[in-house]
């Protein structure tokens, strides 16, 4: 596998405070609009919800692989990823992060390996340690005994 990856992205403004992003590997495009209170549209996706899709899915891409390698079996991940931003003398700026995963595994006897996989993919997450904000983590797991058929 190559040492470097490129990756690309375009975004336009459409009208109004609305616009499109398309990006290199993805069939659609993406309609955005400013947060609705600094007057963007209801119903789409803003700058900063695609910033958290972005940090909440390279950290379940992380995982996935790292469990993968170590041949961790689960039954579902969910992470969350909510931010807070604040004005401050220089406009506005995202405050803190927090990404809540929540992993189901089959046994309690696998707790401990589980918290440890989900930390190395807290650290391993490349979008998350590109961005200069605070982020917090609070990892949740639940032991989910598979269904007797």
């Amino acid at each position: 596998m190559s040492e470097e990856h490129a990756y690309r992205v375009a975004a336009w403004w459409t009208s109004g405070r609305t616009g499109l992003a398309k990006s290199d590997s993805a069939p659609n495009a993406i309609h955005f609009t400013a947060p609705a209170e600094f007057g963007g549209l209801e119903g789409r996706w803003t700058p900063e919800e695609l910033l958290l899709a972005a940090v909440a899915g390279c950290y379940t891409t992380t995982l996935r692989t790292i469990a993968g390698s170590a041949q961790f079996n689960f039954s579902d991940l969910q992470v969350e990823a909510s931010g807070t931003i604040r004005k401050s003398d220089s406009g506005y700026n995202f405050t803190q992060i927090i990404v809540r995963p929540n992993l189901k595994i089959p046994s309690a006897e696998e707790r401990e390996r589980a918290l440890e996989l989900l930390r190395r993919a807290e650290k391993l997450c490349l979008v998350s340690r590109a961005i200069g904000t605070t982020l917090i983590f609070e990892p949740q797991l639940e032991v989910v005994k598979p269904a007797t058929v």
